[in-house]
């Protein structure tokens, strides 16, 4: 198999049926063969549902159904061990992340010899209440993982098959899925400029506590791997 889609989501009901056609669009132009997980993380909406319908309809949908809300990372840690392609791209389900990005990435991966790309919003449609903490997570980020990536937080990145198999996601260290891969020894990180989408349906999940404890993970991480 081509291409795994990992695609953790809480409350975006209205959103899964363009996304899927989107992506559904963009795989057969480009003859992939490819799976969707959507992982469900507890939405107490109706997105299970739609789910369960695109399922019917489509052989190439998979569904993790959480019982309730756990976060991104349990959500990327549970679709990572499902996935199966040979290249596993993560996206966010709201449509702020294309899908028209997906050939480019797996060229990168498959051609280029990347273990990982991150996808870099290089120009954004949020709110400064924001950009701002995502400008100075970045920079932190940056220092203590020596990596130099533009936007650690973008949803839409990646991988090799070898490296979701090798690393753990947890907390919420999605946020350094680069940092684990580089520690695991998988250091060749690349990194490309993609289009964020104006978001169209819902509203933002984000919250400033999380990049609070995305701090104290990071702290964590780069202690634990000094010894």
């Amino acid at each position: 198999m081509d291409i795994s889609l990992v695609i953790p989501l809480y409350n975006e009901a209205e959103s899964l049926p363009e996304l899927y056609a989107w992506i559904e669009r963009v795989m057969k132009a480009n003859n992939f063969t490819y799976e969707v997980i959507f992982v469900n993380d507890g939405s107490t909406d109706n997105s299970w549902e739609v789910i369960e319908r695109l399922k019917a309809r489509s052989p190439f949908i998979k569904g993790i159904k959480f019982r309730r809300n756990y976060g991104k990372s349990p959500g990327l840690h549970c679709g990572f061990e499902r996935a199966q392609g040979d290249v596993i791209i993560t996206m966010d389900a709201d449509l702020q992340d294309s899908p028209d990005e997906i050939p480019e990435l797996y060229r990168m991966i498959m051609e280029d010899g990347y273990d990982l790309v991150s996808g870099w919003k290089k120009k954004r449609y949020d709110p400064i209440s924001k950009t701002i903490p995502t400008k100075l997570f970045n920079a932190t980020a940056r220092k203590f993982s020596g990596i130099k990536l533009h936007d650690f937080n973008c949803g839409l990145k990646a991988y090799k098959n070898i490296v979701i198999k090798n690393i753990e996601v947890y907390n919420d260290m999605h946020r350094y899925i680069p940092y684990l891969a580089k520690i695991a020894g998988f250091n060749k990180i690349g990194e490309k400029v993609v289009k964020h989408q104006a978001r169209k349906y819902g509203t933002t999940k984000f919250g400033l506590s999380r990049f609070v404890n995305g701090y104290l993970d990071l702290i964590t991480l780069w202690f634990t791997s000094r010894f």
